[in-house]
């Protein structure tokens, strides 16, 4: 079982775009089984919110949440990071590199190697910005899935 958690600021945008995104792209191959994928926040801004509308309208225009569809993105709730976090995943997995910061202290520091950032997998790295400022949701969908792909290469899928 491979555990993967992505991490944001308010974890109701980009990290749970890529909880979905990779439980939609390991559900189409016929893997979910061999997963556990998750989300959670930096901060505790948004913390019991939803998926904030519009990542969910994108979502949705890829198939993503629909009802044929459904992940548990209806259910999703942000939750904060918690040191406790680190033994349970192996991979814990950022958006941009001050999530990195942020992350790294929650967590007490990275002795086992599993904190990354996504688009790191790529072998571009950059940052993927929040899309509550750019508005751009689509272009984060689209790193999203690239990080993700570039991630299940990795793990050998």
């Amino acid at each position: 079982m491979i555990r993967v958690l992505f991490i944001c600021w308010g974890n109701i945008c980009r990290s749970p775009m890529a909880e979905f995104i990779l439980k939609d792209i390991v559900a189409k191959r016929y893997i979910a089984d061999e997963f556990v994928i998750e989300s959670a926040a930096t901060s505790t801004e948004e913390i019991g919110n939803g998926v904030y509308p519009p990542a969910k309208i994108e979502l949705k225009k890829h198939g993503i949440g629909t009802p044929e569809n459904e992940l548990g993105l209806s259910q999703k709730r942000a939750r904060q990071l918690r040191a406790g976090d680190y033994s349970k995943w192996d991979y814990i997995i950022g958006m941009e590199k001050l999530n990195m910061s942020y992350m790294l202290r929650i967590l007490g520091g990275d002795p086992e190697g599993k904190v990354k950032l996504l688009m790191d997998f790529t072998g571009t790295p950059e940052d993927i910005d929040d899309p509550w400022y750019t508005g751009d949701f689509g272009g984060v969908y689209r790193q999203i899935v690239r990080g993700c792909e570039a991630l299940l290469r990795e793990l050998g899928y």
